[in-house]
């Protein structure tokens, strides 16, 4: 098995450190554990760091994904997946359709997000407490940067999600405390946030150090600086075209490690170039090895005469398995992820939503294949993948747009068979690898596709079917005892390389950072820039990764009617899916209440703010533009 940095500190320490009890809460705190005896040594604070992170954990192995993990949220808000699923995975397709049914829908999310906060703010404030020796400030600077980096990162995901939020900066939190203007009080403060840690972190990496793994650094703060400068002026400040070098500076607070009075596009450009230049990470040399479904027991499987392997993967190089050095999970090329560990026990619980997996990669039980009462998951009839929930199904729209893209290649290269990587390694296609895929009786919006990164896979030799290959591990025993739920360590992807190489092609223009992604990819260099090929890179890079929502939303911004995201998303209309498992009888994806295109228009893309809050600020905060409660296209309708 892997070695995993979150150890079984964290299980203590996702109870101990969090706010105050009042509405920002995620779990309680325990009350002999004060700010004035803790921490008091390096080691206390690296224990608070620890579950700091943890709240990453508990998002992305909550029983309700939908409501619970953002990267998630984002891709069935995005023109890629479908909320699908059964017949009662309401919040799924509520999501994807922007509606709401109850006026807390979406509460879990920003009560972890809000807990994450209270965490980084309890490490930033108490740092000083431990008598740090001179030969320490070093770590302590690491431990105080990775505080402000993390207080960044989880302020970031919740103004994405829900606009105008309150901007918790300390310890304590007032339940009135007011909302923040997103454009000119938080934005600034995330990238202070950020280049505090640019500042304070060290450059090693796990490339250097596994112990490192796992945790940001230098290199980390400077992509993510990207990252939140490039939405700031795309959706804020309606930049456009960033190759044109259009977008304006931001002001920044001054805080320790935060000298700089202003970030410029430039500063930005400046930090993705360090990253290219100094780092050390890279591209893995194939795609498919970034991917748990490339790992060596399905590969020997390939090899085999006896064509019952898996074909994909037959031609790969054997150093190239995803369980190989350099490759999967700690690879040459993530900057940041949340890891995962054997550890996820039916008795967790966080603030009364079960969270039993929460040390597992639920995100793969969700995107499996739905069984729904069929033999999907045998392995007969699904090999080498298993079944799941089968929620976030991809739409027709990137199946469709991807083989438009793929058949101009075929074009350009002469080669009718020619096609990209990037699309077979990231959706399984039913009627071309899984012929014997049932559609299940209660399953809503089927597109012929799943997803294949995250699809949790099983070889020939595991004992039983939906027994994950994690399994044949001869030292592994299931913390869960049930491996299709509980079995599940992929790393979930927050900050690649390929990133950092797409971002910075985006901010100068220059092709050559492109053309090292699609070089990987095998496809052909573009012989020059243009943001619509910009475009189409990030999309099949990154399909089903989290990105591509606040892509669209970044490329068409804040107010704008008609713009990349309304029309990216009303192009669904019309696609034929499979309901109900009626595989003969195809219905048009119809919106709910309106249309996507209104439904975005209205919101910016912006979810409601849970009504419980509103009500504890009193008045501290409003709900968001286009979720008025007495409007019936905010309102989930069963279509089913």
């Amino acid at each position: 098995m892997k070695k995993y940095i979150i150890s079984a500190t964290a299980l203590l320490s996702a109870v101990l450190f969090a706010s105050c009890d009042n509405m920002l809460d995620t779990d309680p705190r325990v009350t002999d554990v004060t700010t004035a005896t803790f921490p008091g040594k390096a080691s206390d604070v690296a224990a608070m760091n620890v579950a700091t992170y943890s709240i990453m954990n508990t998002m992305a192995g909550c029983d309700n994904i939908p409501t619970s993990f953002p990267m998630y949220m984002w891709e069935l808000m995005s023109d890629n997946c479908y909320g699908s699923g059964g017949l009662q995975d309401n919040i799924a397709k509520g999501l994807h359709h922007f509606t709401e049914s109850g006026v807390n829908d979406y509460e879990p999310v920003f009560k972890f997000l809000y807990g994450g906060i209270g965490r980084a703010n309890n490490q930033i404030a108490t740092i000083d407490n431990v008598p740090w020796k001179e030969t320490e400030k070093a770590t302590r600077n690491q431990l105080l940067g990775e505080g402000y980096f993390m207080r960044g990162l989880y302020t970031l995901w919740a103004t994405q999600l829900f606009g105008d939020v309150p901007l918790v900066l300390t310890q304590a939190v007032d339940a009135s405390q007011p909302q923040a203007d997103a454009e000119k009080e938080i934005y600034p403060q995330i990238l202070s946030d950020f280049v505090s840690a640019k500042n304070l972190m060290g450059t090693t990496t796990h490339l250097k150090d596994v112990e490192t793994s796992g945790h940001a650094n230098k290199y980390t703060a400077e992509a993510f600086i990207a990252r939140a400068y490039m939405f700031w002026a795309g959706f804020y400040k309606k930049a456009g075209d960033l190759s044109k070098g259009n977008a304006p500076a931001i002001n920044l607070v001054e805080q320790e490690g935060c000298d700089a009075k202003t970030l410029t596009q430039q500063d930005v450009i400046a930090g993705l170039k360090d990253i290219i230049s100094n780092s050390g990470y890279k591209l893995v040399p194939d795609y498919r090895g970034l991917w748990q479904y490339s790992n060596h027991y399905i590969w020997e499987e390939a090899q085999k005469d006896d064509g019952k392997g898996y074909a994909f993967v037959k031609d790969m190089k054997s150093a190239h398995c995803f369980d190989q050095a350099g490759m999967g999970n700690n690879n040459t090329e993530e900057l940041f992820q949340i890891q995962f560990m054997n550890a996820s026990k039916w008795a967790l619980d966080q603030v009364g939503y079960s969270c039993a997996r929460m040390y597992s990669n639920y995100v793969s039980c969700f995107w499996g294949l739905r069984e729904g009462g069929t033999d999907n998951g045998k392995r007969d009839k699904t090999y080498p993948f298993i079944s799941g929930w089968g929620q976030g199904t991809p739409s027709c729209n990137i199946g469709d747009d991807w083989m438009v893209a793929v058949k101009a290649l075929r074009t350009q290269t002469g080669d009718k068979n020619f096609d990209d990587i990037r699309r077979l390694g990231s959706l399984i296609s039913y009627a071309e690898e899984l012929p014997g895929y049932e559609y299940p009786k209660d399953d809503c919006e089927e597109s012929g596709y799943s997803v294949k990164k995250f699809n949790s896979v099983t070889p020939w030799g595991c004992k039983a079917d939906k027994e994950t290959w994690w399994s044949m591990d001869p030292d592994f025993k299931s913390s869960l005892q049930n491996g299709m739920q509980g079995d599940h360590f992929e790393d979930f992807y927050l900050m690649r390389y390929a990133d950092v190489l797409l971002m910075a092609s985006e901010l100068t223009g220059n092709v050559s950072y492109m053309n090292q992604v699609r070089e990987r990819a095998k496809l052909p260099a573009l012989a020059g820039y243009s943001l619509k090929a910009l475009q189409d890179e990030r999309r099949w890079e990154f399909a089903f990764e989290g990105i591509r929502f606040n892509d669209m939303r970044r490329w068409t911004g804040k107010d704008v009617k008609g713009g990349y995201a309304s029309n990216a998303l009303q192009a669904q209309a019309g696609k034929m899916v499979v309901c109900l498992g009626a595989k003969d009888k195809k219905r048009p994806m119809t919106h709910m209440t309106c249309s996507w295109s209104k439904r975005y228009e209205d919101t910016n893309g912006f979810l409601p703010k849970p009504q419980t809050q509103i009500v504890l600020s009193n008045g501290g905060m409003q709900q968001n533009l286009g979720w008025d409660a007495a409007n019936n296209e905010t309102q989930y309708k069963v279509l089913y």
